[in-house]
């Protein structure tokens, strides 16, 4: 499988775009990740009773967001990848992060102790990440183009779910599946794709933020998007360390710690897309340091998360669908993404309004790109010569991460620590892959 052409990136690497063109990328990248940087506190926050320290966990999401995308795009003294690395909170912790919460509202704890016990276990566990950065050299086995490959394949289908649900009209929504959602959904996707194909390149480089903007003016004529006015919100949300105190309980670390492990694995999945889509080597020591550098940024990023009030962030994996859709991987729009975000974080009221574009206007731009993510691990795995056993572990690998997907209910009967490692696709294919590539002998041939 060939390199990308210098055709397809509009901006490269070190390139610096105008301000203008910058912030149109970085929109779209910001666009493309809002509802998920949300979400998860939005859940959390509705499991464990946490409605009055919404606005400000909300908040603070954001804000760390934009601090870790800064990190990782500048870094300085090696902290961040130097590429577009938008952070953002990480569904994977869901698990482990309420059976934190639940293990402090079982004990009696009110809001500010389920959120001393979770942002203390969080904060300690991002060592482990902070750690495993510092040996990903002697860890090639585990990250071998082979187990890269399937996991960022894993990733990008599994995120598809979410791209079709929200095409549909999001999950529980009344009218799920109704004609106008799906329309609106196929509208957005079409217009991305037509632009996306242009010969100009700024049509190209605002293409995901025209749909979203065209999706939501159709969706404003045909009644879909109703103006909501904007709730409550304290004009400037200042950011308070350990707001709600620390604690610490080895039964909730342990689970936490296990998925940062998790995560690291999918980090590095995340930034060899990022590399391939960017047109940077995927092997040797620049490919080695720009993962050390990156899976250290989604640690300390975690540290800054846990200290401030946000759940633990990760490397987003659309935004790697992003670059393949505008063409734009300079690593100075990471910088550009970073303030935006921090100001989101700061001034609630900007993201209050961007939560108000319809479910199936973000699913149409979401689909297109998570399935580009999907594409990137294939044409890793097409760059690797598949003998028997590769093909095997490719099968065993795809088959129960993807079975696990398509059946939710498989680890029902399961003890929790099983359920909050396994229940996802990334995490139990993951896994699988490396465990068989690790203990399957290799092929005669295959033999260095």
């Amino acid at each position: 499988m060939h390199e990308q052409s210098p055709a397809e990136l509009i901006y490269g690497l070190d390139d610096r775009p105008a301000p203008l063109p910058a912030f149109f990328a970085a929109l779209q990248h910001i666009l493309a990740s809002f509802v998920g940087i949300i979400t998860p506190p939005l859940v959390i926050g509705t499991v464990l009773g946490l409605g009055e320290q919404l606005p400000y966990l909300i908040s603070m999401a954001l804000l760390v967001s934009g601090v870790g995308t800064f990190l990782q795009a500048w870094r300085p003294l090696g902290i961040g990848a130097g590429m577009i690395c938008l952070q953002g909170t990480s569904f994977t912790f869901l698990g482990a992060v309420l059976a934190a919460g639940l293990l402090a509202k079982s004990r009696g704890g009110g809001p500010e102790e389920i959120l001393a016990l979770i942002f203390g276990v969080c904060f300690l566990g991002a060592f482990v990440q902070v750690v495993l950065s510092r040996f990903i050299g002697q860890l090639r086995r585990v990250i071998s183009p082979l187990t890269t490959g399937i996991v960022i394949t894993l990733i990008g289908t599994s995120l598809i779910k979410v791209g079709i649900t929200d095409i549909g009209g999001g999950f529980g929504a009344a009218d799920f599946g109704a004609p106008g959602n799906l329309a609106l959904g196929a509208l957005v996707l079409l217009t991305i794709v037509l632009l996306n194909r242009s010969r100009r390149p700024l049509l190209r480089l605002s293409a995901i933020v025209v749909a979203l903007a065209f999706g939501s003016l159709v969706a404003w004529l045909s009644g879909r998007l109703v103006p909501q006015a904007l709730p409550e919100l304290p004009t400037l949300s200042v950011p308070q360390p350990f707001r709600y105190g620390f604690d610490f309980a080895w039964a909730a670390f342990v689970p936490v710690a296990l998925v940062y492990l998790i995560s690291t694995i999918e980090t590095v999945g995340d930034l060899t897309a990022n590399c391939l889509l960017s047109r940077q080597p995927i092997s040797g020591s620049p490919y080695l340091d720009r993962l050390k550098g990156g899976v250290l940024g989604d640690g300390v990023s975690c540290l800054i998360a846990a200290s401030l009030g946000a759940f633990p962030n990760t490397t987003f994996a659309q935004n790697n669908g992003v670059i393949q859709m505008t063409g734009v991987a300079s690593r100075h729009v990471g910088l550009y993404i970073g303030i935006i975000l921090v100001a989101f974080g700061l001034i609630p009221a900007l993201g209050a309004l961007l939560q108000q574009i319809p479910k199936p206007v973000l699913g149409g731009a979401t689909l297109i790109m998570f399935g580009s993510v999907a594409v990137a691990g294939i044409r890793i795995l097409a760059r690797t010569t598949l003998d028997r056993r590769d093909t095997l572990i490719v099968a065993a690998s795809l088959g129960i991460g993807l079975g696990v997907a398509a059946q939710p209910q498989l680890l029902q009967q399961m003890p929790e620590l099983v359920r909050n490692l396994f229940d996802s696709a990334i995490t139990s294919g993951g896994l699988t892959a490396i465990l068989l590539d690790l203990s399957l002998p290799r092929e005669e041939s295959a033999r260095p």
